[in-house]
C-alpha cells in the first residue's frame, strides 16, 4: 500500500476509500473471486425473489490489497443488461477493512459521476442522502442493496434495515456504479455478471 493510503490508525483516506466504489486508475484490477459456500443475503431482504440465486461474485483489490468481495443476488427473471431496470435484484458488499461511512458516500457520489448518472444537481441531493444513511463498517460487514424496478433501493447492514431511498434514478444511478457498460471496474462487472440472465 502505498503512501497516499496511509491515514490514522491504519484507516483508508478518502483517496483509497474512493477504490471502494472502483475508482479509476491505472494499473488497478478486478478479478472474479473463486466460489465459497456462504449462507445467502438475509431471507427478509430476498423473500420475494425465490427461487434466489448468485448471479456472480468478484472481489476488488487495491494494488494487491483486498478491499471488498461484492456478490449479486437475482431473483427468477435474472438480471438484463438490455433493461437493467427491469427486475429485482441484490447486490452485497462484504468488506475487508474498516470504512468511514462519509467516506464510502462520497466515493458512490464520485462514481456515479464517472458513469455519466445523474446531473450535478441530483448527485448533490444523493450524496446528502447517502451520508445520512451510510454507517461506518467495520472488516467483515456487509452491506446490501435491494433494488425494486420503478421504486428505488433500500440498504441493510448484516441483515437489519438501514433505510433507503424512494427514487428509482437514484437506485439505477447507484447500481450503476457496478453493472453500467461504463463503469471504471470492468472485470468485475463481468464476474458479477456472468449468470445473471434470464433462465428458460
Amino acid at each position: 500500500m502505498g503512501p497516499a493510503c496511509a491515514g490514522p490508525a491504519g484507516a483508508f483516506t478518502r483517496g483509497c476509500a474512493a477504490a471502494l466504489l472502483l475508482a479509476a486508475a491505472a494499473g488497478v484490477c478486478c478479478a472474479a473471486a473463486p466460489a465459497v459456500l456462504e449462507p445467502p443475503a438475509p431471507l427478509a431482504i430476498v423473500e420475494d425473489l425465490q427461487p434466489l440465486r448468485l448471479a456472480g461474485e468478484g472481489s476488488y483489490r487495491w494494488f494487491g490489497l483486498l478491499v471488498y468481495e461484492a456478490r449479486l443476488w437475482v431473483g427468477p427473471r435474472g438480471y438484463r443488461d438490455s433493461e437493467p431496470g427491469a427486475t429485482p435484484f441484490v447486490l452485497e458488499l462484504r468488506y475487508a477493512r474498516d470504512l468511514q461511512g462519509s467516506r464510502i458516500a462520497e466515493a458512490s457520489a464520485e462514481q456515479m459521476e464517472k458513469v455519466g448518472a445523474g446531473s450535478a444537481a441530483q448527485r448533490r441531493i444523493w450524496l446528502a442522502a447517502m451520508l445520512a444513511l451510510f454507517p461506518d463498517v467495520r472488516k467483515h460487514d456487509r452491506i446490501a442493496g435491494r433494488y425494486t424496478p420503478g421504486q428505488g433501493m433500500r440498504f441493510y447492514l448484516n441483515g437489519a434495515p438501514l433505510g433507503g431511498l424512494q427514487d428509482a434514478e437514484f437506485a439505477q444511478a447507484f447500481f450503476a456504479i457496478w453493472l453500467s457498460p461504463r463503469t471504471t471496474a470492468p472485470a468485475l462487472r463481468t464476474a458479477l455478471l456472468r449468470n445473471a440472465a434470464p433462465q428458460p
